[in-house]
């Protein structure tokens, strides 16, 4: 089936609410970042949230990058 609309495809297909959940905001090396926890006890980063386009650039802070939780702030 192929579905022809203008439409974003996260307003057709909605994720789970529950998968929101997992998620939080927090601070490394003083950049924002959105995260998940992973089941070995680290932050996996979900989305740079930083407006400086240098951050973009460093491979260690690019999503599924991962970092223990110790380092980071709420």
């Amino acid at each position: 089936m192929i579905l022809y609309t203008i439409m974003p495809e996260h307003l057709l297909f909605p994720v789970d609410a529950a998968a929101y959940e997992k998620q939080k905001k927090v601070y490394y090396d003083g950049i924002p970042f959105l995260v998940q926890m992973t089941e070995t006890g680290e932050y996996e980063i979900v989305q740079n949230l930083s407006t400086n386009p240098y951050h973009f650039l460093n491979a260690n802070y690019a999503p599924g990058a991962r970092f223990p939780i110790s380092t980071a702030t709420s």
